[in-house]
C-alpha cells in the first residue's frame, strides 16, 4: 500500500507520507497523529487510524493488537451540542 493512496480523506494523508515518516524513526502513533494530523478530521480517525495501524505494523514487524489507538481528547471547557452543530454562536 503506496503511493499516492489517501489513507486520511479528512486531511489528504498519503500512504507515501506515513510510511516515510516510519522509515525515518516515528514509530509512535501519538506523534504520527501530531506530525500528520491523521484522525484530527470531521471522522475523528474512524477510517484512518485502523489504516495507520496496518501500516505501522506491517512496517515496525509489531502485532496491530500491540499498537495502541492514539488517546481522545475531551473538550477543556463543557461546549454546548449546538456551538459543535454551527447552531449557536456563543
Amino acid at each position: 500500500m503506496s503511493g499516492k493512496v489517501i489513507i486520511c480523506r479528512c486531511n489528504d494523508v498519503t500512504a507515501d507520507e506515513i510510511e516515510a515518516l516510519i522509515d525515518s524513526g516515528v514509530t509512535d502513533i501519538e506523534e504520527i497523529k501530531r506530525l500528520l494530523r491523521i484522525g484530527m478530521g470531521p471522522c475523528q480517525g474512524r477510517t484512518c487510524i485502523p489504516l495507520v495501524i496496518s501500516i505501522l505494523a506491517r512496517k515496525t514487524g509489531k502485532r496491530p493488537e500491540e499498537i495502541p489507538l492514539p488517546k481522545t481528547r475531551v473538550p477543556i471547557r463543557p461546549v454546548r451540542v449546538g456551538v459543535l452543530a454551527g447552531g449557536d454562536d456563543e
